[in-house]
């Protein structure tokens, strides 16, 4: 029966509505009679008196609730302004029903009558209508009554009284209580609902049957969020957050848009505010290339450059998709006040990327095109060396030929006493600019060395965030292994500024923070996706952490500085390394024989070459081990 009403089609529902209603407004009219005589009133003997009992009344009302929109209205949205239409409605309605009633001159209508029947069908009509909507807000449209979850509100501020009203309106959520840290707020009651501390938690979760707790304080410090995503680790719960207040600001989300905890949170280090200055020294009305510009550090410099108004931004990329999507995206955010031209090409072709830098005049280059995937790079080791390090001399050389102004590299932690061919050549990329910096007058070379960046692709976190969807394993390669982690945003904006203080030569390390074991960080997902972990200490808990073993190439920890050297610059955040290097002299022969090597696919013959200009690179993993990697992967249904 129900389902049938609820698909009914709009004007069959409008012609419920209507019938409703004419039946509301006559029972109000006997209702209105029956409670000012004090008994069960029905006219007998007089026709005008019935008439106008119950025809009157529906031929008053129809067409004034009709004029009002009452039949416009979609049931399960009706708020104030629909109560307000109706309160309206329901007054004119009166007041045409009694001038009506004495213009006949019919005896025996009280005047107070008039008043109740005003009365009555206000509460009927808008009742009806708060009904409807309440009953449909309890009802799938297809499987019948829902199944709300009780939620709790982390924070009775704007943000959190403005959710609260959104969870009441929608059909999943039931929100039953507030968590704030001002002792001004215990106890009271905001929205109908009672404010508690952060101690009564565990009790609130208990007593309530919650299932999820949802952070609402937009303008919370990361250092703060993680503080009370700690809190809320051990309790059971799905913890959501709102989107940030930039978001909100922007219009990008609204209020009710309910995230995943944000996986930076349990960082916990607060960003520094960049130098507005240092921004935009090398990019505002310049001509901006980015290489590898449809990567994931490559399309976030992309949008930040744009924001900061160069003249042109060449995005330079040798995948046709990649660099398809981030040019879609820029377009819409910057044109047409910025020339975007897309390129396609590859680092390795000299002629090409000299064409392109002298065509467009090109006065600072952020170089981001890299092989970085450790294992894939492992498995291809002479395209790595190729791409990543002979790459990045033919960038170089270009950017010298056209009296390129600035040219930044990306670097990695990878780089800093390499087990991986990925690491090995991204040093010798470091030294190619190095070398070219000490010779070059006209273009200022330098590098910024940072470790990894949250939910880039190939990044552990997607990986954890499928496996847990799926219900496990979580696959850890060993428990020992911690990695730096950083925002692309943050880490694009330090690269930035960090170009803006070159001179010339210098190395510059980002600071990653403390590193992260990546066990515990498998065991913080599984725990604030609301699961436990399945142990020897908890055999009933919901996901498995298994081990699959260090990939090829890959190290228990990353380290970001070669001799441990360093100064610290303005911003607190990024530090100068002093670090060794070779003059062009010396390093020109090994990096022919080098490319010759990596042309022949000679293996061999490319570590030794690679130990001569990196002695501290020490490979840790042969083709045994590769055939082991491999068999795991299959296994754990690992794809990177």
């Amino acid at each position: 029966m129900i389902q049938t009403l609820i698909n009914l089609s709009r004007k069959n529902k409008q012609a419920l509505m209507l019938l409703f209603d004419a039946v509301a407004v006559i029972s109000a009219t006997f209702a209105a009679f029956s409670i000012r005589l004090g008994y069960f009133y029905y006219p007998t003997g007089d026709g005008m008196l019935l008439l106008i009992m119950i025809a009157a009344p529906p031929l008053l009302a129809l067409p004034i609730f009709a004029r009002f929109g009452l039949y416009r209205e979609v049931i399960r949205y009706v708020g104030f302004k629909a109560l307000w239409h109706i309160n309206q409605a329901a007054t004119l309605y009166a007041i045409l029903w009694g001038l009506v009633s004495f213009m006949v001159a019919v005896e025996g209508i009280p005047r107070s009558a008039i008043l109740i029947n005003w009365i009555l069908v206000m509460m009927m009509i808008g009742g009806s209508r708060l009904f409807a909507r309440w009953f449909l807000s309890q009802v799938d449209t297809s499987n019948g009554l829902l199944q709300k979850s009780n939620v709790l509100i982390y924070g009775a501020g704007s943000a959190g009284r403005q959710l609260c009203t959104a969870l009441r309106e929608s059909r999943e959520h039931t929100p039953v209580a507030f968590i704030d840290d001002s002792n001004e707020k215990y106890h009271n009651s905001i929205n109908g609902l009672v404010v508690y501390s952060q101690y009564d938690l565990a009790d609130l979760i208990k007593d309530n049957n919650v299932k999820e707790v949802l952070l609402a304080i937009p303008t919370l410090t990361r250092s703060r969020r993680n503080e009370i995503i700690n809190l809320l680790e051990p309790l059971k719960v799905v913890v959501r957050s709102l989107p940030s207040v930039s978001a909100l600001a922007q219009g990008k989300v609204k209020v009710n848009d309910l995230l995943e905890i944000d996986i930076t949170d349990l960082l916990g280090r607060d960003s520094v505010k960049p130098s507005a200055k240092l921004l935009k020294t090398n990019i505002t009305n310049k001509v901006v290339m980015v290489t590898g510009a449809g990567g994931s550090i490559g399309s976030e410099l992309c949008r930040q450059i744009v924001y900061l108004k160069p003249k042109k931004l060449i995005l330079y990329d040798i995948s046709e998709s990649s660099l398809y999507l981030i040019d879609q995206e820029l377009l819409n955010i910057a044109a047409p006040s910025i020339e975007i031209f897309p390129v396609i090409g590859s680092i390795t072709n000299k002629h090409r990327v000299s064409n392109i830098i002298s065509h467009y005049g090109v006065q600072t280059i952020y170089h981001a095109a890299a092989y970085k995937h450790v294992p894939l790079v492992e498995y291809n080791k002479s395209q790595g060396i190729l791409n990543n390090a002979i790459g990045t001399m033919r960038v170089a050389e270009a950017a010298i030929s056209a009296n390129v102004e600035t040219f930044v590299l990306i670097s990695t932690d990878k780089a800093v006493r390499p087990t991986s061919i990925m690491g090995a050549s991204k040093r010798v990329a470091e030294l190619v600019l190095q070398a070219f910096a000490e010779q070059s007058n006209n273009t200022c070379f330098t590098m910024v060395r940072f470790g990894n960046v949250l939910d880039s692709s190939g990044s552990v976190i997607p990986l954890f965030k499928r496996q847990i969807k799926d219900g496990g394993p979580v696959t850890v390669t060993h428990s020992d292994v911690e990695r730096y982690f950083m925002t692309i945003p943050e880490a694009v904006e330090l690269v930035i500024q960090a170009g803006a203080m070159a001179e010339g030569g210098e190395v510059f390390v980002l600071d990653m923070g403390k590193p992260v074991l990546i066990y515990d960080l498998a065991v913080k997902m599984i725990k604030l996706s609301g699961l436990q972990v399945l142990d020897e200490n908890n055999p009933d808990g919901d996901i498995e952490i298994q081990y699959s073993g260090l990939r090829p190439g890959e190290k228990l920890y990353e380290e970001l500085l070669v001799d441990g050297n360093f100064t610290f610059t303005e911003n607190k955040l990024i530090m100068r390394a002093e670090e060794e290097m070779i003059s062009w002299d010396k390093l020109e022969p090994i990096l022919t024989k080098i490319k010759d090597a990596a042309f022949n696919s000679d293996t061999e013959k490319l570590y030794k070459l690679l130990h001569q200009l990196v002695p501290e690179y020490k490979p840790i993993y042969n083709d045994i081990d590769n055939l082991e990697y491999k068999e795991k992967r299959k296994k754990y249904k690992i794809v990177k």
